[in-house]
């Protein structure tokens, strides 16, 4: 098996849903991490605060430069990620295809490096 990211993407800036349609996102996504648990597909994943709570870190001459906000400026930013196991691609992006209709906003799917 190989491990994939699901990266979930949201417009910078965008409002957040009406409630109600926040907690059909958040009942819809449960209904996925919950079957990729029982397929055993399930790693690890999580929701992240906006890019204006992110710290930079950048070597420079020797240093390390620490700065406030997001490292580039985007008109998309990372929301949430997944970590899952598939067989193939064709798998993973079944499970993505799955989580973009759920969350409602596009998911990329990346292989994760295995050696």
């Amino acid at each position: 098996m190989s491990q994939y990211l699901l990266s979930v993407w949201y417009p910078e800036g965008g409002t957040m849903p009406e409630p109600e349609t926040l907690a059909q996102i958040t009942a819809d996504l449960e209904v996925v991490n919950a079957d990729l648990r029982a397929a055993g597909a399930w790693v690890f994943a999580g929701g992240l605060y906006p890019p204006s709570t992110a710290t930079v870190l950048t070597p420079t001459g020797g240093e390390v430069l620490v700065t406030d906000g997001p490292y580039v400026e985007s008109k998309e930013v990372l929301g949430g990620f997944s970590i899952i196991e598939a067989p193939d691609l064709d798998a993973a992006l079944g499970w993505g295809r799955r989580m973009a209709e759920a969350v409602t906003v596009p998911v990329e799917i990346r292989p994760i490096q295995s050696e």
